[in-house]
């Protein structure tokens, strides 16, 4: 039995959580992450109403299981620096950090800077805590209050993975990185339960576990394999409480335009995958990269009623892919493990860019095209599975 009904009938749409802000939406959070003058009431307000928003504009393009599209947010895992206690700004050392990727196309990344090898700008300075109550409840109040008049199939909420938030920070306080990302942990799972207990399906964005190999070029296969099980673990600690098909995991490769010949690839990490407490695993399976992985699975034994939720549309690329390209990508993956464990999905997050001057990546009337492939493509597949 699939953990949402409705998936007995047809293959379910959804996504991955960020999505397009308001321009001046952005520029309040903008303004607010950089210590800038800025009205909490005004920016409470554009918040209300851009929540309101991209929920209808999510059902509008055929979206099944929606979410708040982290309209809040200032990033999918900056935010917890306003949740948490013991974690104090500090001022970044210059330059970027060496990783495989920067290695690789050194002509390609000039300065040195892709999505995770900048330098740290919070640094951990005591314990860990979670104090952000107010704010989350704000949040899931704006959601409630926008999903008034539709019916979707289900609605989640994201929340940064442990490892993902603990590697925005320079540990100053903990004995070493294991007691500080459990730290992380314990505090972020008064966000897991909250979330839950209020209604909703939890989402762990948990880049870092797919990205580890490519930000670390010491580390072996087999070490960033230790690295991600030990990691994994110390996750389904903070899930204990949440039962799985409640949870939904998303790993992806941070980078989104770049040769990312560098990235781990899904045969290393898929068997560990299946190992986090979760009913629904979120991975790229759309982008040039990583589109021929789905014959990794296979080879994995995939957890009883858990389901699938590839990238059948990509962040990578601002071409539109066509109906039934995607649906051809989600026959695939039901060929595999059945029609009822697939859920059509993208590679990763659409959220514009908070930086003043620069557009986002995929511009947003780009973003809705992709959805409505996406719905189209499911509708297709469908059709012919059902």
């Amino acid at each position: 039995m699939p953990p949402i009904a409705e998936a007995r009938h047809r293959i379910l749409t959804t996504h991955t959580g960020s999505l397009p802000r308001p321009e001046a939406l952005s520029e309040r959070l903008l303004a607010k992450l950089l210590g800038e003058p800025f009205d909490p009431t005004d920016l409470a307000g554009a918040t209300r109403q851009a929540v309101a928003a991209i929920v209808r504009q999510q059902r509008e393009c055929g979206i099944d299981v929606v979410n708040d599209g982290e309209q809040s947010k200032a990033s999918f895992q900056i935010y917890a620096t306003e949740r948490l206690s013991g974690i104090e700004p500090r001022t970044p050392e210059p330059g970027f950090y060496r990783t495989r990727e920067n290695d690789a196309f050194p002509t390609f990344y000039r300065s040195g800077e892709h999505s995770g090898s900048q330098r740290k700008r919070w640094a951990c300075t005591g314990p860990i805590r979670y104090t952000g109550e107010a704010i989350l409840h704000e949040d899931l109040e704006n959601l409630k209050a926008a999903l008034m008049g539709h019916s979707p199939a289900a609605v989640f909420v994201p929340s940064v993975s442990p490892s993902s938030c603990a590697g925005l920070m320079e540990n100053r306080f903990y004995t070493n990185d294991d007691d500080h990302v459990e730290a992380v942990a314990e505090a972020l799972r008064v966000e897991y339960e909250a979330i839950v207990n209020a209604g909703f399906m939890l989402q762990i964005d948990d880049p870092r576990l797919a990205m580890h190999y490519m930000l670390n070029p010491q580390t072996s296969i087999a070490e960033a394999r230790r690295w991600a099980a030990s990691r994994i673990e110390m996750l389904n600690h903070a899930l204990r409480n949440i039962p799985r098909e409640r949870i939904r995991h998303h790993t992806c490769y941070g980078i989104n335009m770049g040769p990312r010949t560098t990235d781990m690839e899904l045969r290393h990490l898929a068997d560990l995958i299946v190992t986090i407490r979760a009913g629904f695993y979120s991975f790229e399976a759309a982008n040039p990269r990583h589109e021929h992985e789905w014959e990794v699975w296979r080879d994995v034994a995939l957890p009883e009623d858990c389901v699938l939720m590839p990238g059948v549309v990509t962040h990578a690329s601002t071409i539109v892919e066509h109906p039934e390209l995607v649906a051809q990508r989600l026959i695939r993956f039901a060929g595999i493990v059945g029609r009822e464990r697939v859920m059509a999905s993208t590679d990763c997050g659409f959220a514009s860019t908070l930086a003043r001057g620069l557009p986002p990546e995929i511009e947003p009337a780009v973003v809705w095209a992709k959805f409505m492939a996406l719905a189209e493509g499911a509708r297709i597949a469908s059709q012919r599975l059902f």
